[in-house]
């Protein structure tokens, strides 16, 4: 069974650093698209930034330029390295997953992943 566990959440001011990682469990290969999303209180969950299984990238808008997103296949790790954070980057962070193999045509879309993580509390204060 795939298991995804995010860690690296926190609390920082505005222009700060985080850096969130992912470690996935259960897959039989590394061979997976992976992704960020992010959900704020009282909004939908967005997007953030996504590795596809041909290691090609995409970025929100809102994060492009800031955010940095990588996998290391040798550990099955996913990371989200976000700098110049602003308060509007406040949100719980989720990582998600998709079957091995799947080369995921819309990466910012949560319908596309199959697997789930519990999430990481980002907060940026101004």
């Amino acid at each position: 069974q795939v298991r995804l566990v995010e860690s690296g959440g926190g609390s920082v001011q505005a222009g700060g650093s985080l850096r969130l990682s992912c470690v996935a469990s259960g897959y039989t290969n590394n061979m997976h698209a992976m992704s960020w999303f992010r959900q704020a209180p009282g909004k939908e969950r967005e997007g953030v930034a996504a590795v596809n299984i041909d290691t090609t990238t995409t970025y929100a808008d809102s994060v492009r330029g800031r955010f940095t997103i990588s996998k290391d296949n040798a550990a099955d790790t996913l990371y989200l390295q976000m700098n110049s954070l602003k308060p509007e980057d406040t949100a719980m962070y989720y990582c998600a997953a998709d079957k091995p193999w799947v080369v995921v045509v819309t990466g910012l879309d949560a319908s596309s992943y199959d697997y789930w993580g519990q999430g990481t509390q980002v907060t940026v204060s101004s």
